[in-house]
């Protein structure tokens, strides 16, 4: 059979995880000289809490090749056939790390994805490919269905706060104080597996309803769609947000959670996205 492995910024829950039996490489997190592993030695509260003593953002780096190799060895011990499905390579090395992984081990049947997404993005394709493994589907066949997502999503995302860009260095003092007196709020689109600022809008609610706009311009309202509603720390914010999608899209499916601390480092608490495919 063919088992999915992927990475923590999949934003997928325990459960699903569980239900589906699928693997999951955590990103590390650096406080200066502390180091954790997402959703393992660190949750969100910890994050935040150590952000607001310590008054710095934190690092991420990948998954080591160490921890996709060891998850290849024991599938493969199972008799499986194995599909890395991560984050992507524009953002973050985990690709490579899964990729240097298959020549560790040399005896694992091995097939490395780039999602081009984050979060819901990435945690969706697992899914599509995990329940099409246990449907028997080839692995051809999944890879095929998953470009297919990749090169027809759409994402689109905003934060409350230019504060935690402003600390990341992303965005400069002068710029953060102008933009925070006048009320901008940028709304961002992965685009080609980069996240671009796409405009800049006034108002939280304005930057909100520009990302369904532009969701409606990607997927029209008629077509069936998945779609994942994205928040970090916000849930009354994130359940608004996915019942105002909901009774504006033909959703088949929907999705909700909190957005994972290895992907808030730089925009921080507050922010909110849709993701969306066709189905």
């Amino acid at each position: 059979m063919i088992k999915i492995v992927t990475d923590s910024t999949c934003n997928l829950s325990p459960e699903q995880l569980q239900r589906h039996d699928i693997r999951v490489a955590p990103i590390s997190i650096q406080f200066k000289t502390e180091t954790y592993e997402e959703d393992i030695d660190i949750d969100r509260d910890l994050f935040y809490k150590k952000i607001d003593e310590m008054g710095i953002i934190p690092t991420s780096s990948q998954p080591s090749p160490g921890r996709f190799a060891d998850y290849y060895r024991e599938l493969t011990d199972q008799g499986h056939s194995i599909l890395s499905i991560t984050i992507t390579t524009k953002h973050s090395g985990t690709y490579q790390s899964a990729v240097l992984a298959k020549d560790m081990v040399p005896e694992a049947d091995v097939e490395v994805f780039d999602s081009a997404t984050i979060s819901f993005g990435t945690g969706y394709m697992v899914l599509e490919a995990a329940r099409a493994a246990e449907a028997g589907q080839s692995r051809e066949s999944i890879l095929k269905r998953l470009a297919e997502i990749r090169d027809n999503m759409c994402l689109f995302l905003t934060p409350a706060t230019l504060k935690y860009l402003q600390m990341s260095g992303r965005v400069g003092r002068l710029a953060t104080a102008f933009a925070s007196l006048l009320n901008i709020k940028p709304v961002i689109k992965m685009e080609d597996g980069l996240l671009e600022a796409r405009e800049n809008v006034r108002t939280r609610a304005k930057a909100i309803n520009r990302m369904l706009e532009l969701t409606e311009e990607a997927m029209g309202t008629t077509a069936p769609i998945n779609l994942a509603a994205i928040h970090a720390r916000s849930p009354e914010e994130g359940q608004a947000l996915l019942e105002k999608a909901q009774a504006r899209f033909n959703c088949q499916e929907t999705l909700i959670g909190d957005l994972v601390a290895s992907l808030t480092v730089h925009g921080g608490p507050g922010i909110l996205g849709l993701f969306a495919y066709k189905v």
